[in-house]
């Protein structure tokens, strides 16, 4: 027997009269009032120069201005209405060419953290891909009252951790080393936040 086999054997005979403690689940701090979750959420996003709307006639107005606007393939018929421009559905894929003479891009999202300020899409239902919210220079997000949770292990719970995820946080932004702010280097220059009724969903 080596001694790597024999150090192995004796572990073994240690765990075995001696088995380790179940792990103790960690209990996280939740918060569960919805009013006050959206309202931690639109402080948040407002202080990191994010635009915030609220209801589907802001999302109407919005749309009204907008003349080239890219959708995932499966965006709500009714968050449409009120756009009379051209919108260009992601089907087949727009290329990167194509992505970059868009106005606006309009998705919705899987989930937004209030303490973080935090919009995660994971290319679920109304979100599309990647690419589909970072190329275009306008963003317009809708975030539905029941998608907000209050901190970070409640969002992890209501993703799909092995799809693509894109987490926002406010327009992009980047600073140098003197502090000179720069936005639009990493994706959208524009973050606009709709905030509808947890019970409209779009058809």
């Amino acid at each position: 027997m080596s001694a790597r086999d024999e150090i192995l054997a004796r572990l073994r005979t240690a765990l075995a009269d001696n088995p380790p403690p179940l792990p103790v689940p960690r209990r996280y701090r939740r918060a569960d009032d919805r009013h006050d979750l959206v309202e931690v959420l639109v402080d948040r996003l407002v202080d990191y120069r994010a635009t915030v709307h609220s209801g589907f006639a802001a999302l109407a107005s919005l749309l009204a201005e907008v003349g080239r606007l890219a959708v995932p393939t499966d965006v709500p018929a009714d968050w449409l209405v009120g756009h009379a421009g051209r919108v260009h559905r992601d089907a087949p894929p727009l290329t990167p060419a194509e992505l970059d003479t868009i106005d606006a891009v309009l998705t919705g999202c899987a989930v937004a953290v209030a303490d973080t300020g935090t919009i995660i899409l994971d290319a679920g239902p109304t979100q599309g891909r990647r690419a589909l919210t970072l190329v275009p220079d306008r963003h317009i997000c809708v975030v539905r009252a029941d998608q907000v949770v209050g901190l970070l292990p409640e969002a992890l719970t209501r993703l799909d951790l092995r799809a693509p995820q894109t987490w926002i946080s406010g327009p992009s932004a980047t600073s140098d080393i003197e502090l000179n702010r720069v936005e639009g280097v990493h994706g959208p220059r524009r973050l606009e936040v709709v905030l509808v009724d947890a019970d409209r969903r779009g058809r």
